[in-house]
């Protein structure tokens, strides 16, 4: 056959070459086969970036607005109450040097917080390693939970504060009253929570034990505290709560470097812009120390 004068079946093949080349081939695109969950698109990712940040920032920036705008017009009513522009230049001057020492009853912010912590770290320390064990054993020993619970009823209401005179009484001195003051007050809630923690463990887990013969520490560690852990940090969050609230009242009665007894202090040199920066700083340790106990229950998490 002659190239250039193609027969009936080369002139198929050239039109069907063609037809292919011209056609185009759509089928290559479907549909996704859930309605529901469409495929993803690169250009939505920003958007939806923006929405999941706008739903985490925008609502707490809100909050804060209106709170300060309140308390500006509160301020504008009231000329003893000093404005937010003027705590925050005061914030800034105090802030500048925290860590001065003027004496011992002149000392920079810093040094009273880190008192503050100092005293809360010995006191809630004590009451952990009291609290905690003694939960278990109330919660493990149904004799003990009978013994216990008229005491633990009778003195877990008594204000915080109540307790100072019998701390000053006994131990002689302001400091180690404070810290008793706060040991006394954070431990319910850790003795409290850990007992309700071990009563709720299913009693087919202790039958099991029981079959295979384990010995309290393996029921222990095998058992109460995996299951009684999130009761326990539950307790644990609350008692720091109650510590680092007990502590600034218990510094105001007792004096020295804290806190507390610098917020008095203020009070008594009607220094009110420092008071309301105290307010804060309470405010921003507390939450703080509760969110350190938060990540510290993620990370020994048995789920």
């Amino acid at each position: 056959m002659n190239a250039a004068n193609p027969g009936k079946e080369g002139v198929k093949e050239i039109m069907a070459s063609v037809d292919s080349i011209a056609t185009p081939k759509i089928s290559r695109i479907s549909p996704p086969t859930n309605a529901n969950e469409p495929a993803p698109a690169a250009g939505l990712r920003f958007p939806l970036a923006a929405r999941n940040l706008f739903k985490w920032l925008v609502p707490p920036v809100m909050g804060l607005a209106l709170f300060i705008s309140i308390w500006a017009m509160v301020a504008q009513g009231n000329p003893t109450l000093p404005g937010p522009l003027k705590t925050w230049d005061s914030a800034v001057q105090l802030f500048s040097d925290p860590f001065y020492r003027n004496g011992p009853n002149d000392q920079g912010i810093g040094w009273n917080i880190l008192s503050s912590l100092e005293r809360v770290a010995i006191g809630f320390g004590m009451a952990a390693l009291t609290g905690i064990p003694l939960g278990f054993m109330i919660g493990r020993f149904d004799f003990l939970n009978r013994m216990t619970a008229p005491i633990i009823s009778l003195l877990r209401p008594v204000s915080p504060l109540a307790w100072l005179p019998i701390g000053l009484l006994v131990l002689k001195a302001a400091d180690p009253a404070a810290i008793w003051v706060i040991f006394i007050s954070s431990i319910w809630p850790m003795i409290i929570n850990t007992s309700v923690g071990v009563t709720r463990i299913p009693q087919d887990y202790m039958n099991v034990a029981k079959v295979l013969n384990l010995s309290e520490w393996k029921i222990f560690t095998r058992i109460l505290f995996p299951a009684v852990l999130p009761y326990m940090i539950t307790g644990i969050r609350l008692s720091i709560g109650v510590a680092w609230l007990v502590i600034v009242a218990a510094e105001m009665l007792t004096g020295g470097v804290g806190i507390g007894f610098w917020v008095w202090d203020e009070w008594n040199n009607l220094n009110v812009e420092h008071i309301i920066i105290a307010i804060f700083v309470v405010g921003i340790v507390g939450l703080l120390l509760e969110q350190a106990l938060v990540l510290l229950a993620k990370k020994f998490s048995y789920e």
